[in-house]
């Protein structure tokens, strides 16, 4: 569930907004009146997206945005107010803002703001986390285009595949690495003697792996593999 902070000092409006989009949208959404507030609740725990009504007291929205990218560059940000000059608007594009949305408002296009924000910052990730070539897996360090794993000066040598598997353990570390998912994005078809091949470069990237107790590649039944780090 994506957890929303939203920060309105109107209460009518704000328990609204914030019953609209627990039960329409399915979010898990943090409610604070002003700005000061605002901040500290955006300091206690992750959000993956805020809405900021701009006119406030002790702290108005535009200043509350603008500690808030100091803190967090990428979370996304809507800022909500009854103005609707474009140097409002070119004011909070300025500050790192997303998007902004002018009162009133019909809640149901601010949900619509809200899933497309999502939906661009999950797109963003996801090609971040593609581009991603060196892991760090406990204290060995992998890179992925040199195909190399070290550890106190030592190098092992991976194969294609081994390195393959390896970079896709460590996108999904701590999750489940499903063989279907290995093998049709490694190998392209999950066919029976794939995955015996498959098995095989698991048992190998293990051995390079055991010098570090805290990393462990785990079978999970019926479903794939999994890379723990504690």
């Amino acid at each position: 569930m994506k957890k929303i902070l939203l920060v309105e000092d109107d209460p009518n409006l704000g328990l609204l907004l914030q019953d609209y989009l627990q039960l329409k949208g399915k979010f898990d959404v943090v409610l604070c009146k002003d700005g000061d507030e605002g901040l500290r609740g955006f300091t206690k725990q992750p959000f993956d997206l805020v809405i900021l009504d701009v006119m406030m007291p002790k702290k108005d929205g535009f200043t509350l945005g603008k500690d808030i990218r100091k803190i967090n560059a990428q979370v996304p940000i809507i800022f909500a107010t009854a103005k609707g000059m474009i140097e409002d608007k070119t004011q909070a594009f300025n500050l790192g803002g997303d998007d902004y949305i002018t009162k009133p408002f019909r809640i149901e296009e601010l949900l619509l703001r809200i899933n497309a924000l999502l939906r661009r910052s999950e797109n963003s990730e996801k090609k971040a986390e593609e581009q991603q070539t060196r892991f760090a897996i406990g204290k060995y360090d992998f890179d992925y285009q040199a195909q190399l794993i070290s550890i106190n000066g030592q190098q092992q040598k991976l194969s294609t595949k081994e390195a393959e598997l390896l970079r896709l353990l460590c996108m999904r570390k701590n999750e489940v690495l499903t063989r279907e998912e290995a093998l049709l994005n490694i190998w392209h078809d999950d066919n029976y003697f794939n995955g015996r091949s498959m098995d095989v470069f698991l048992s190998k990237i293990r051995k390079y792996l055991k010098d570090d107790p805290n990393v462990e590649i785990i079978n999970v039944h019926g479903r794939g593999y999994k890379l723990l780090i504690n």
